[in-house]
């Protein structure tokens, strides 16, 4: 099977050039404190459309032929790829067709429509969605655009690698989030070659492990619902499974909560936002530390298309894991003034109240009694022991809640 070589990339990056923006690599100190590894960051969240698939779709659309740029393109993607291609393809005056599962976040369809695109909705995932449009370019003879098995977007997406490269020839080593494996392939195509002891990292979600199964020789089970949606892809390309299979180094699994965490983490200290595929990276460094402790580590952050709704629910979600959001339950009589000791007691330890409920129908609490369910600030774990202690030194019974959204 052809695959790009880096002559291949180096003249994909000479036609963005102008078109794609050439997006920052920074140090990360304060990423690097967390990870134990010396962090630097590709902000590819930096793109007009926030996400690296500029450059491999824009690749593709500049090989099509006068004939093929009039019947148009077709693509299918979960957000970032319908992005890049209705985005470049408008453009340069190509009409364009998207189909999109319906499990898509929404501010995801909207950009897609927003710069130019038909939007179909088909299927519950990428590979649902994959089947209708092919189907559609069987119909009509628009031309497929693959996320990522084809020569051409492999090429484009590589053009990261020779950016960070140049940026930094002493990196040690590459940690890419896949997918479908067109990012990882082009860009362990140009690393390799540039520096061949240069180690690249792949990182799945453990809900959607298919490049890890492909290369194990494994059958492929996925499933789930993932934050992480840009790389929950059922089957990897052939073509991309064939670079992987030579280049990569590894492949590491990440959960759920790595990934929101690393999310928080860009959003918090890097004051950056990345959705959950771009945390993937950040995510695998903070999964197995010893594994990049002290190492020069280049993290992609491939996308920045995260629904706000989503966002703020993983800001909360962190800080109730820090112990700086809590909740608890309390038995009280019901008489008054009660309210008022407790709001006073975590006042006065310099708890902030956030909300409270109360109840008084609750089978298992006495007729003359009630519950009580108040979520608070705090500094941190330690500061919450101190205000619990301070309540049932009063002789209020306390339970603490798992979260506040238990309530």
């Amino acid at each position: 099977m052809h695959r790009p070589t880096l002559e291949d990339i180096q003249d994909a990056q000479r036609l963005i050039e102008g078109a794609v923006m050439r997006t920052p690599y920074l140090p990360a100190p304060r990423l690097s404190d967390l990870t134990g590894a010396r962090v630097s960051v590709k902000y590819e969240n930096l793109q007009v459309t926030n996400a690296f698939k500029e450059r491999g779709a824009l690749v593709k659309l500049l090989s099509l032929t006068a004939d093929e740029r009039r019947r148009g393109v077709i693509a299918m993607s979960a957000g970032n790829h319908a992005q890049a291609v209705a985005y470049h393809a408008t453009r340069l005056g190509i009409p364009s067709t998207i189909v999109m599962p319906k499990t898509t976040p929404h501010v995801k369809v909207t950009a897609t429509r927003g710069f130019g695109a038909r939007v179909v909705l088909k299927g519950e995932t990428v590979a649902d969605a994959q089947v209708e449009a092919e189907r559609i370019a069987a119909e009509t003879g628009v031309v497929w655009v693959h996320p990522y098995d084809d020569f051409d977007v492999v090429r484009g997406q590589g053009t990261i690698a020779l950016e960070i490269l140049a940026d930094d020839p002493d990196i040690d080593i590459l940690v890419v989030p896949v997918g479908g494996g067109g990012l990882v392939s082009g860009m362990a195509i140009a690393a390799k070659a540039l520096k061949p002891s240069i180690e690249i990292v792949g990182v799945e979600t453990q809900l959607y492990p298919a490049m890890w199964c492909a290369l194990k020789g494994l059958p492929i089970k996925v499933g789930g619902t993932t934050l992480a949606e840009g790389i929950a892809v059922r089957n990897v390309g052939a073509l991309t499974l064939d670079i992987c299979r030579d280049l990569l180094d590894e492949v590491v699994l990440v959960d759920e909560v790595h990934i929101e965490r690393a999310v928080n983490a860009y959003l918090t200290l890097q004051k950056t936002m990345a959705e959950g595929a771009a945390g993937a990276g950040l995510a695998a460094l903070m999964t197995t530390p010893e594994r990049f402790q002290g190492r020069n580590v280049g993290l992609v952050l491939c996308g920045g298309n995260i629904d706000p709704r989503i966002l703020a629910s993983i800001m909360v979600r962190e800080l109730a894991r820090e112990e700086r959001i809590v909740g608890i339950r309390l038995i009280i009589p019901d008489r008054p003034g009660v309210l008022g000791e407790i709001a006073t007691i975590i006042g006065d330890m310099g708890g902030n109240i956030l909300a409270v409920e109360h109840h008084r129908t609750i089978l298992k609490v006495p007729a003359k009694g009630a519950t009580l369910d108040v979520a608070f600030e705090t500094r941190d774990g330690g500061h919450a022991n101190e205000i619990i202690a301070a309540l049932e030194s009063r002789a209020f019974v306390v339970e603490r809640r798992e979260a506040p959204d238990e309530f």
